[in-house]
């Protein structure tokens, strides 16, 4: 009777351990249940936001792709309109030498023209305008005289006594050509090469002339050793100097020379000037001198002779002619004799 009351507690407390145990184990496996769920989770948006970052890359490569396509079919529209631009243009031109052509054959054909005589016009034409363009641009009176020469020669060549005053006017421009003789620019070349051809003859040294008054006594025993010169002589007599203002002088003769090719009077007379500037600087007083200075004085103050007005009036006419409807007769063929038998 007395060992129930002690069994009871141990009972009652190995079931509270038990219990305790039971509850904890429960609760072991509920956070084991709990965590494993959390990671599966976490897991799932891992691999949900990594999919949407590879659909995301996915969508930015084909935006970019279907960008540089886009770009490649702007380019490929802009080289299209040029080639087709450039196709046009072409096809214009081709048209428009079509027309020319179309019109060349039309003049050709054109019976009013007769053949020879008007391509000899226009010969004629052209040759006079070359002639014009010799004269205006290049001052080439030598060029230009051929030119009417040759001009003149294919006008004997049309036999229509509508062009004998033409062919009048002709003559007297050529007339008027000749006149010319070489030309100004030709007339000054020769003159300011004449003037750089006697500048090395000038004397170098002073002469004594009767108008110079004789020097002292003193100064002629000295004259071995020491050379007396007035303050007012500006004549350079250190070689280097002379040199210098050789190689100078020179450059103004050039430059002398391309204004006058270029037909630059302002430069030519600026280069005469100097010239005239450096010649009591290298050579002393004489008469030599003063006949270049008056040259180059000379040419200074020359001016170009005024054109002729003769000049241009045949191609004036011939052009009026023309535009007045000038039809040449046509050429009448050669009668060929019979032979009797």
């Amino acid at each position: 009777m007395d060992d129930l009351p002690s069994d009871t507690p141990r009972s009652g407390a190995r079931t509270r351990l038990i219990v305790v145990v039971l509850v904890l184990l429960a609760l072991a496996l509920g956070a084991w249940r709990g965590w494993a769920w959390w990671q599966a989770q976490r897991a799932q948006e891992q691999t949900a936001q990594s999919a949407a970052e590879q659909r995301l890359d996915a969508l930015e490569s084909r935006t970019d792709a279907l960008r540089r396509d886009q770009r490649a079919q702007a380019q490929r529209l802009l080289d299209a309109a040029a080639t087709n631009r450039v196709l046009r243009d072409e096809v214009l031109g081709l048209g428009q030498r079509g027309a020319l052509l179309e019109e060349s054959v039309a003049k050709l054909t054109d019976p009013t023209r007769h053949g020879a005589q008007a391509l000899r016009l226009d010969e004629v034409e052209l040759l006079l305008s070359q002639a014009a363009q010799r004269l205006d641009i290049a001052h080439d009176l030598a060029g230009a005289r051929r030119a009417y020469a040759l001009a003149a020669g294919a006008l004997d060549g049309i036999d229509d006594h509508r062009l004998l005053n033409l062919k009048q006017a002709l003559a007297q421009e050529r007339s008027a050509l000749d006149a010319l003789g070489d030309g100004p620019r030709a007339d000054g070349l020769k003159r300011l090469d004449a003037i750089a051809a006697a500048l090395p003859r000038l004397p170098r040294d002073r002469t004594t002339t009767a108008a110079t008054p004789s020097r002292p006594a003193w100064q002629r025993w000295l004259s071995p050793l020491v050379d007396v010169r007035p303050t007012r002589d500006t004549t350079l007599i250190a070689p280097e100097e002379r040199a210098a203002a050789d190689a100078a002088l020179q450059v103004e003769v050039s430059l002398a020379r391309a204004a006058l090719e270029r037909s630059d009077d302002a430069a030519w007379h600026a280069a005469l000037q100097r010239i005239d500037a450096w010649l009591p600087r290298l050579w002393p007083d004489s008469p030599e001198r003063r006949g270049v200075h008056a040259q180059l004085r000379t040419l200074q103050t020359t001016s170009a002779p005024p054109q002729p007005t003769e000049l241009g009036s045949t191609l004036q006419q011939l052009r009026m002619l023309r535009n007045a409807g000038l039809r040449l007769q046509p050429t009448p063929p050669m009668a060929t004799p019979e032979v009797s038998p």
